[in-house]
């Protein structure tokens, strides 16, 4: 069981970690997630949830997670500080993830806008190029 509860954390490593870490791999999974869908790969817009999506994970998946790491006791006193770091998660979360959703948004449409204005700029000097 033990064995089980490490491989599950370790996919989910970065909710029990310092805000600014679980925020970081929130935004890029988000990134990812929102440019699949602008660009017609996904069907399904992830803004719509991700507020309360989040909040259900950490409800119901990730402190759970970290309460049984911290029962038996694998990581010691550390156990305690990856339940405590995923607790504050959620509360900084609940605080500030939907304002945090919208900012996920823009920081993908402005990025999806500088790589067209890139794009756009590279095409027309290749065309200009093979103008001369």
């Amino acid at each position: 069981i033990v064995m089980e509860h490490l491989i599950q954390a370790s996919d989910v490593a970065h909710t029990m970690q310092h805000w600014h870490v679980y925020r970081k791999w929130n935004s890029r999974l988000f990134g990812e997630m929102y440019e699949a869908y602008l660009c017609g790969r996904s069907s399904h817009d992830p803004s719509e949830n991700w507020y309360q999506g989040e909040l259900n994970f950490f409800d119901f998946y990730i402190i759970p997670l970290a309460k049984k790491l911290s029962d038996c006791g694998v990581f010691g006193v550390s156990s305690l500080e990856y339940l405590n770091y995923a607790e504050h998660n959620r509360k900084e979360w609940a605080d500030r993830g939907r304002q945090m959703v919208a900012e996920y948004q823009q920081e993908v449409l402005t990025a999806q806008q500088e790589n067209k204005i890139k794009s756009s700029t590279t095409l027309a000097k290749g065309d200009a190029g093979m103008g001369a």
